[in-house]
């Protein structure tokens, strides 16, 4: 069992933290795994209704562990799209397809799969002393993890493409006003002010948030058409909930509503 990644559970919410601080949290097999997998955990415990991900240290995620993937003399290069499909896609894929919201807490520096890591989550706070660097092309890479998909449809293309091509590091203040995250905190207020944000997310109807979260995925490559029906479709599932049923009761009766989430 690997200490790479802590896990701890308080209010509904699941509190993920990258934990390798003194390799400012960069990602390496065993801890993409123990991330996979602890997300998965996340998906399938019916007591979990919001995630909050977050890195130990002064960083985030410095993405990843060169010390893994560095070229060996006379050895045969590496199978990078390997590592690729097998330890980030599949981090990705279960980040957007967790019908529960993922908070990110982005405590410092955030690059290259890091970045990429948290612009995949569904709202984003930085701390002040936040950056975000897309470093692939320093080292002759093409963004992986998501870059080329999120960071265009956050920004624009344009933008983007400088971000990725220049390598331009990206401040807290400048990703809000790009429009890449949701919030900038002073440092030593960012975890509580994410934490509150990720039991105010858990006490939510949460049911109705993950087909939302369905139907946000379904619009970056959906028609209006198709789009209509899912609408439809999720409400129809949305009106069958104990989630529903509650919110009105309570909305009648004047009185807080207690939701569960199902």
């Amino acid at each position: 069992m690997t200490d790479s990644i802590l896990c701890h559970f308080e209010a509904g919410v699941a509190e993920i933290t990258l934990n390798r601080p003194e390799r400012l949290n960069s990602l390496n097999t065993e801890m993409a795994a123990a991330l996979r997998a602890a997300l998965e955990r996340a998906a399938t415990d019916d007591a979990v209704r919001a995630v909050l991900l977050t890195g130990e240290g002064r960083a985030f995620c410095a993405g990843q562990d060169l010390d893994e993937v560095k070229p060996q003399a006379g050895a045969p290069p590496l199978d990078l799209a390997r590592i690729v499909d097998e330890n980030y896609n599949p981090i990705i894929r279960a980040l957007r397809r967790l019908e529960k919201i993922v908070v990110c807490a982005v405590n410092g520096a955030a690059a290259g799969a890091g970045a990429n890591l948290a612009l995949a989550c569904d709202l984003l706070l930085a701390s002040e002393r936040a950056s975000f660097l897309q470093a692939f092309g320093a080292i002759g890479l093409v963004p992986d993890s998501g870059g080329t998909f999120f960071l265009p449809r956050l920004v624009g293309l344009p933008r983007a493409a400088a971000m990725i091509y220049l390598g331009e590091k990206v401040s807290a203040a400048d990703a809000l006003a790009a429009g890449m995250i949701y919030r900038v905190c002073a440092p030593d207020a960012l975890q509580s002010e994410a934490r509150a944000l990720a039991q105010k997310l858990a006490a939510l109807p949460t049911k109705g948030l993950g087909l939302t979260k369905r139907a946000l995925n379904r619009s970056l490559a959906a028609e209006l058409d198709a789009q209509l029906d899912l609408e439809r479709d999720l409400q129809g599932e949305a009106g069958r909930s104990a989630d529903y049923a509650e919110g009105v009761q309570a909305f009648l009766e004047k009185r807080a509503p207690r939701f569960t989430g199902r």
